[in-house]
């Protein structure tokens, strides 16, 4: 098998079936990819790490990780990955230095021995070595994290929602380092609810409700998008949503930061169509402007057209 993960039609549920966490589940990744796992909290990013990092057993369906069954080879790869689960789980009453040193006696090496592979991470917690992980901030926790997930040189790294809680500046350099670990063919696995991490990752699928809804390199993801959407603003942000929603030409309109997205039931709609209908409704500070859609937008169009096979 010469891909880095092969995963084929898992299925888990929980609540003795009553909840599926994880719908026909399948996908690979390739040796020194950095593949993306994007959806809101509750999509099933964080079973299917537990599952791939052989945690949980899946209902049915099979996966590899590194050519090894997650389920009758579990010893052999937990060797082989390196697991950075969503809470800090580190042991908060143990200093930097001193949780480096346990992970590294678990898997048998020490840190000598692969310091090269955090080196860059770890000379900027090192001042602080003494101190304990409690106290860190958490941009401090996400590298000593990594640090202990990196420590046995696993060929695959699984990293769940990393920069979940932690400032704009961390997360710049927690994904520069990523660029770092992949240039040395380090396969990453990565889950995140922000759609702006997307565009830093090779491949990425859109996941929601236990389901993977995409697959496709951000640039690809954003070609497959093929509709005319607009963004509003005015005063009166709630009303003017209601009735775009409301409005003849409106195929789907929502809430997207400062303004509301406009996505026409027709593709030659134009600014003055909408200008004029609004302006009857006598908005004022009226801004109406063709965007370029992002991830998120896609996203919100799969989920529509996931709804409507439903129905």
């Amino acid at each position: 098998m010469d891909s880095a993960l092969h995963v084929n039609q898992l299925v888990m549920t929980y609540g003795k079936g009553k909840v599926t966490a994880l719908n026909d589940i399948s996908f690979d990744v390739e040796r020194g990819e950095l593949f993306g796992l994007i959806g809101p909290d509750g999509a099933g990013k964080t079973t299917l790490f537990r599952l791939l990092t052989s945690l949980l057993i899946p209902d049915s369906g099979t996966a590899h990780v590194d050519g090894f069954d997650i389920v009758k080879d579990y010893k052999e790869i937990r060797r082989r990955v390196g697991y950075m689960p969503g809470r800090f789980s580190l042991y908060q009453d143990l200093t930097i230095e001193e949780n480096l040193n346990f992970f590294a006696r678990v898997f048998k090496t020490t840190i000598e021995e692969n310091y090269d592979l955090i080196r860059d991470i770890y000379v900027q917690i090192e001042p602080f070595k003494k101190r304990r992980a409690g106290k860190l901030s958490g941009g401090m926790k996400q590298k000593l994290a990594l640090c202990c997930a990196l420590i046995h040189k696993p060929s695959i790294l699984f990293l769940d929602e990393p920069t979940t809680g932690v400032d704009p500046v961390s997360r710049k350099e927690f994904w520069e380092m990523l660029k770092r670990l992949k240039e040395r063919q380090i396969t990453i696995l990565v889950s995140t609810p922000y759609m702006d991490e997307a565009a830093l990752c090779d491949r990425i699928a859109l996941m929601q409700s236990g389901k993977i809804l995409s697959i496709a390199s951000p640039v690809q993801t954003l070609a497959n998008y093929e509709h005319l959407l607009y963004a509003v603003r005015a005063d009166g942000m709630y009303r003017l949503l209601n009735d775009l929603r409301a409005a003849p030409f409106t195929e789907r309109c929502y809430a997207f930061g400062e303004s509301h997205h406009l996505l026409p039931a027709y593709p030659n709609l134009s600014e003055s169509d909408v200008r004029n209908y609004l302006d009857e409704k006598n908005y004022t500070n009226l801004e109406i402007e063709q965007i370029t859609p992002g991830i998120e937008d896609v996203f919100m169009a799969l989920l529509e057209k996931g709804s409507e096979e439903v129905a």
